[in-house]
């Protein structure tokens, strides 16, 4: 994201959104997700938040309206995970995970999460390095959860995530994203 007045947009994953949510599936993973996957867990919004992050010219006078990245989020008693987390691979590197991540985290708070937790490849460096940031830290590994590329995963458990502890390092982590954030049916304030 530059500084010239770009901004994203935060808004409740909705079937319209799925063809560019799959186009961008497609590009970053091995073994996208399918249309149906997506359209079974956007249909069970009680336990489930998708979230996709749309580029915003906040200076232009017709704003465009492009996907760039996507979140999902599952609920299972206290214990929010983090099912999805995908970024158009023109847009890494520009805070889009980061602002998905927190939104996501904003989301299980919301839901009375007491605890996040997730997996991600063993060679996803850049991913962990990510979710260490937000306080995730490995506690096991699933052997050959990715059969395409033959790799384990490794999850990461986030505790204690409705602490003031916790919420301080979500305002920091915030504090830090750069240009313009916009959250649509939801609001942005972490809780605390």
């Amino acid at each position: 994201m530059s500084d010239g007045g770009t901004g994203v947009e935060l808004v409740p994953m909705r079937r319209r959104h799925l063809r560019s949510v799959l186009t961008i599936e497609r590009e970053v993973y091995p073994r996208p997700w399918s249309r149906g996957l997506f359209l079974a867990d956007l249909a069970t919004r009680a336990t489930r938040g998708y979230w996709v992050a749309i580029e915003v010219d906040c200076v232009g006078p017709v704003a465009p309206r492009r996907v760039i990245g996507y979140a999902g989020l599952m609920m299972a008693g206290e214990e929010g995970h983090v099912t999805t987390l995908a970024v158009d691979p023109p847009f890494q590197h520009r805070s889009v995970a980061t602002r998905l991540l927190l939104q996501l985290t904003v989301d299980a708070l919301r839901r009375g999460a007491a605890g996040m937790t997730l997996e991600v490849r063993e060679s996803n460096v850049r991913a962990r390095r990510l979710y260490e940031r937000f306080g995730y830290l490995p506690v096991g590994r699933r052997r050959n959860y990715y059969p395409e590329t033959k790799e384990d995963a490794v999850i990461m458990t986030a505790r204690d995530v409705a602490s003031r502890a916790y919420m301080s390092r979500l305002q920091g982590i915030a504090a830090t994203v750069p240009g313009r954030t916009i959250v649509t049916e939801q609001t942005t304030r972490v809780p605390g």
